[in-house]
């Protein structure tokens, strides 16, 4: 079976009266999770920095590039999407990128997630912000390819801490955010003043590690107020440089990826500091506004970080955006918002929908665009529209 045989079984399931119990159009399905959310999560998690420039920015780099269909390529009916990034297998080119705080969205929160990507063989990268511990997710899905991402702390000694721990509970990569270490400006969360932080939500990998209860003069179950207190000291830590990867590397036999790269230079300086990949990201549009689109900034990275593994996200939302940005030399696509949206229509359920007719949109855009296998996409595959 493969993914493409989603769309036979959900008409099949049609000629006995059913219907998908959940949007199959992404703006459906988007329109659909953010009813089901408060307004507190929905603005947490649909929103953007600033004026929503950047958002609109990925979208628009994807409308952009088109793909340009061959025929008669002899393309087999079954097609084999599986690859390996980083010695982590995975049924297709696609991780769960990191979302934080999803215990906003639902009670089963990343453990939900964490199956519903287990079920279909694809990679949780799991957040610093989650409101599930690692180990607790390492336990639910003990045999899952899943990567741990760092919000690099201002406490050398509790960043240590948390990749070791990753490595210990079978995590396959440590992915560092470098865009993020001071909250941007997002007026939908500013006008509910609503930071979930502050009502420790999201901050579980805080609270289970042992450097950062040995910091605290009563236990976070003693001192709810001191904890969050002790957080909002320590989130991130601005004065980080590109040398101070080389001190992360030493603490983990991990694969280190860097995620936020946008520029070329950036992308030269990643290889110079041994990263084992880059993700070119530009957090959703969560961060700066105005910024370039995420796709728009991938050919000029992925050029510059030469052999080294070059990973995408933000904006990603059909099956032909994988397909264009693998197109561009992406060797994986993360996926975010979308399974937030799954996830609160119908937890574990609603995430694994969003996945299956993800990968079976994919699968479809890859074969009828006259590819037989991921490895037959390049540039040639699109033309550029201005």
């Amino acid at each position: 079976m493969t993914f493409a045989d989603y769309q036979n079984e959900v008409y099949l399931n049609g000629l006995a009266g059913q219907t998908p119990a959940y949007p199959v159009g992404w703006q459906e399905l988007e329109a659909a999770g953010q009813a089901a959310m408060t307004p507190q999560a929905l603005g947490y998690v649909a929103g953007g920095a600033g004026g929503e420039d950047t958002m609109r920015a990925n979208r628009e780099a994807f409308d952009r590039w088109r793909l340009v269909p061959r025929m008669l390529r002899g393309i087999p009916a079954q097609r084999d999407l599986s690859t390996t990034v980083l010695g982590t297998a995975m049924a297709a080119p696609v991780l769960l990128g990191p979302v934080g705080v999803l215990q906003i969205v639902h009670p089963e929160a990343e453990l939900a997630v964490a199956r519903a990507a287990a079920s279909v063989g694809l990679p949780m990268v799991l957040s610093t912000a989650a409101s599930t511990t690692l180990e607790e997710v390492a336990a639910a899905t003990s045999d899952a390819g899943r990567w741990y991402q760092l919000y690099w702390p201002k406490d050398r000694e509790l960043a240590a801490s948390f990749v070791q721990r990753a490595e210990r509970a079978g995590y396959g990569a440590v992915v560092v955010t470098l865009d993020t270490w001071q909250l941007g400006w997002r007026p939908r969360d500013l006008d509910t003043a609503y930071l979930p932080f502050l009502q420790s939500q999201g901050i579980q990998q805080y609270l289970a590690d042992p450097v950062f209860r040995s910091r605290l003069d009563r236990t976070p179950e003693e001192d709810p107020v001191a904890a969050v207190l002790q957080w909002v000291g320590l989130f991130a830590d601005p004065s980080l440089t590109w040398d101070d990867i080389a001190w992360l590397r030493e603490q983990t036999s991990l694969p280190v990826v860097l995620k936020g790269i946008q520029h070329p230079d950036d992308a030269r300086r990643a290889v110079d500091t041994g990263a084992a990949a880059v993700i070119c990201s530009n957090h959703g549009g969560r961060q700066v506004d105005g910024a370039t689109g995420s796709l728009d900034a991938l050919p000029g990275v992925v050029a510059a970080a030469g052999e080294l593994p070059v990973l995408f996200d933000s904006g990603v939302r059909t099956g032909a955006d994988a397909v264009k940005a693998l197109a561009l030399g992406a060797a994986a696509v993360l996926l975010g918002r979308p399974y937030v949206y799954g996830l609160a229509l119908g937890g574990e359920d609603g995430v694994r929908h969003v996945l299956r007719t993800f990968l079976a949109d994919f699968d479809l855009q890859l074969g009828l665009s006259g590819h037989g296998s991921v490895a037959d996409l390049s540039p040639a595959s699109l033309v550029r529209r201005d």
